[in-house]
């Protein structure tokens, strides 16, 4: 009996036992699975060895990757708008170069016009032989081709027309043979060798000492000088 109560003893306690385990069981909620943020969490927990996961260091290199890449874009646009603005500065100033050359330009050009309009053009050099330019010089000075014989032989006489035709005695020079020489430098610089320049500055003398080379040559004849 008492092993019958023991037998039945362990059997409603074995049987107990089963009835309650399966209860408490179902009692229990299901553990549900960790999130991503869990998991991140938990990757970013410092292992046994006190270095940081293998997920935190991948983690903190794209990182840093990423702000490298941010860094050099940045220094990019900051290089390209400089580059803007020294094109644009470079572009001014060549404009501003232009323009002012432009006007240096028109305003020379005015000066010019405004030259050419006061200042009457040259007459042409007289050209042919001295007596020729003589010749062509007598109607400038108010007097008619019939004072040209009159010039041709006071000049035949003084100096045979000659441009450097000098006094030994005197030192009288040049067709006009005007004394000093020197005298003609106020019709020409080039009094000494061109027969037009001691022409007009014998022509001038003529006219205000005689009036005419008629006039002159009366005097050479009476006195044998002029």
């Amino acid at each position: 009996m008492a092993v019958t109560g023991s037998t039945v003893l362990t059997a409603a306690a074995a049987s107990g036992v089963v009835a309650f385990w399966p209860a408490t069981a179902a009692s229990q909620p299901a553990a549900s699975p960790p999130t991503a943020t869990q998991q991140v969490a938990n990757s970013a927990k410092l292992n046994g060895a006190g270095t940081l996961a293998p997920q935190v260091q991948m983690s903190k290199v794209m990182s840093a990757l990423r702000q490298d890449q941010i860094n050099a874009l940045v220094a990019q646009q900051a290089a390209a708008r400089q580059a803007a603005r020294r094109k644009q500065e470079a572009a001014r100033r060549a404009a501003a170069e232009a323009a002012a050359n432009q006007a240096a330009q028109a305003q020379a050009q005015q000066q010019q016009e405004q030259q050419s309009q006061a200042t009457p053009p040259a007459a042409p050099a007289p050209s042919g032989s001295a007596q020729q330019i003589a010749m062509g010089m007598l109607g400038s000075y108010g007097w008619s081709s019939g004072q040209f014989s009159c010039l041709v032989s006071l000049w035949n006489q003084e100096s045979g027309w000659n441009v450097h035709a000098t006094n030994p005695a005197s030192g009288a020079y040049g067709i006009p043979q005007a004394l000093p020489g020197s005298k003609m430098a106020s019709a020409g610089a080039d009094w000494q060798t061109d027969a037009a320049t001691q022409i007009r500055w014998g022509l001038s003398y003529i006219k205000s000492l005689y009036g005419s080379p008629c006039g002159a040559w009366s005097h050479e004849e009476a006195d044998g000088w002029y």
